[in-house]
């Protein structure tokens, strides 16, 4: 084919194609990034809401039925009907301040690092400062005055614990530490600890919500389920000997029959049977809200731990079930937020600390009504009790910081903002025109916008003829023209010996005839 022709036909295929280099069709990164920010954030808001709105359903019922119950408590000893709805509502409002700052200004991946140390090690030392010079109250000392405010170090020690499991996992998984450190550190960090704690302050529940939480750590950080087994095999066997080889332990197993307290009813069982009696008399749609007759100084603790006996009495079943939805709805956000954790440690820091929140309402709820023996665990977000609330908010913020966290784009995901995905037309094949593509933000790669475009340009054209080089049928006629021409220079070439080798045998037998002639 003659080169004109052939140039023609190359110029209307590229017309009527289209390459892969040429106008910008991706949005920038900060557009991309933001787009799939959306998307990551479609994707959590439902179970962040739920979470959200649980809780201060929960809240909101916990201040309402707070000052129900304990108004006449608060009478006979203030004289005022408010003074424990008025703490409570306090203690609320500064744990909603550090939910908000611990889910909004600290993101979890510092729990990973030595932030837990830091708390750790506070809780450690109010643990030993209860020991040394806590208040005792109710028969135990844990209880520990700072200033006018009386706290319980062990509900705050319980997070710290988990926080510290979920980071001696993480640790382990990144290959951090040895098998030995693993188990050094789970040894001095965690086991002593909660030893310490059971020791010194004779605290059942809470050494069981912290065992819980960590076996959550364990579950969700995937060790084999053999571990976990002969670890709860352990702890089962313990629990069975802390119950009922200390005294005033087993007498609470009179939670069986409480009528048989030795005592007519007047003893041990005195408490549990009183939360009988209210939830019998609240009935499906309880006796009216502020209507309770148990509040009347016949069940003890009913502001605190068996709040939820009143609850059944003024609002019924159907009052009591709806508390107990609400934390199952509680439950199901958390492992959904657990589940959508960027990292194996958001997904054990969230999922194990909802586990301990519902276990510890679970716990109490079964106590009051009769199924398990009393712990005197709070109710979550219900309860009168500071310690506990600021606790429980606390323990949300640590779980929306993980939601927040999955929010923000990963690597990954910087990753793909940076590609470009580029295309000609035959406008800008014959007019050898690129549109630039737009700056990057600071912090992008020098190699992932405009300056990989301006190479593809300047490496895409061909100064003899304007074609992109990168046209597969280009390249591929381009490659094809030296070899015609080699394989015609050698034709040609081989032609031109062949007639001189011929030219030259004619030559030379022209000369020997002529020769021989002239001899003869």
């Amino acid at each position: 084919m003659p080169p004109a022709l052939r140039h023609g036909v190359l110029n209307r295929s590229m017309m009527t194609e289209r390459t892969t280099f040429s106008k910008q069709t991706s949005a920038p990164p900060s557009s991309s990034v933001q787009k799939n920010r959306g998307a990551v954030s479609a994707a959590i808001m439902a179970p962040r809401l739920l979470l959200v709105l649980s809780v201060f359903a929960l809240t909101l019922i916990g201040l309402v039925m707070v000052y129900s119950a304990s108004s006449i408590e608060s009478i006979s000893e203030t004289g005022a009907a408010t003074s424990y709805v008025v703490k409570q509502l306090g203690f609320a409002f500064g744990g909603m301040l550090f939910c908000v700052f611990v889910a909004k200004c600290i993101p979890y991946r510092l729990w990973a690092g030595k932030l837990t140390w830091v708390i750790w090690g506070i809780a450690c030392f109010l643990i030993i400062l209860t020991a040394a010079i806590g208040t005792e109250g109710l028969g135990a000392q844990r209880w520990v005055n700072i200033g006018p405010i009386s706290l319980q170090p062990s509900e705050f020690a319980k997070i710290a614990f988990v926080l510290m499991a979920a980071r001696i996992l993480f640790d382990y998984r990144k290959g951090a530490l040895t098998p030995k450190n693993l188990l050094v550190q789970i040894g001095v960090l965690i086991v002593l600890p909660i030893l310490f704690l059971y020791k010194t302050q004779s605290d059942l529940g809470t050494t069981a919500i912290c065992l819980i939480g960590i076996l959550a750590v364990m579950w969700i950080g995937e060790v084999p389920l053999k571990t976990i087994l002969i670890t709860l095999g352990a702890l089962f066997v313990l629990g069975i000997i802390a119950t009922f080889f200390v005294g005033y332990r087993s007498d609470r197993m009179v939670f069986i029959n409480p009528w048989n307290d030795g005592e007519a009813g007047y003893g041990g069982g005195y408490q549990l049977i009183h939360s009988f009696y209210a939830f019998s008399e609240g009935g499906l749609f309880g006796v009216g809200l502020g209507n309770s007759r148990e509040k009347y100084l016949y069940l003890p603790e009913a502001e605190t731990d068996f709040i939820f006996a009143i609850i059944g009495e003024e609002l019924g079943f159907i009052g009591a079930m709806f508390v107990l939805v609400l934390f199952l709805v509680v439950l199901y956000a958390g492992v959904r937020i657990a589940k959508g954790a960027p990292d194996n440690f958001g997904a054990m820091l969230a999922g194990s600390i909802t586990v301990m929140i519902v276990f510890q309402a679970f716990l109490n709820i079964g106590c009051v009504i009769g199924m398990l023996p009393t712990t005197g665990k709070p109710l979550p977000f219900i309860s009168s009790g500071g310690s506990s609330l600021l606790a429980s908010f606390i323990m949300v913020g640590l779980i929306l910081s993980v939601s927040y966290g999955a929010q923000m784009p990963s690597i990954y995901d910087r990753r793909r903002a940076d590609l470009r995905v580029v295309r000609a037309t035959s406008t800008d094949v014959r007019s050898g025109s690129f549109d630039a593509p737009p700056q990057t933000k600071r912090f992008a790669h020098p190699d992932s916008s405009s300056s990989r475009a301006q190479r593809v340009q300047r490496s895409s054209l061909d100064p003899a003829s304007s074609l992109p080089r990168g046209s597969s049928g280009s390249s591929r006629e381009a490659a094809r023209r030296p070899r015609e021409s080699s394989n015609a220079g050698r034709a040609s070439g081989g032609s031109r010996h062949h007639n001189s080798q011929n030219n030259g045998q004619g030559s030379g037998q022209t000369t020997s005839k002529n020769s021989r002639n002239s001899r003869r």
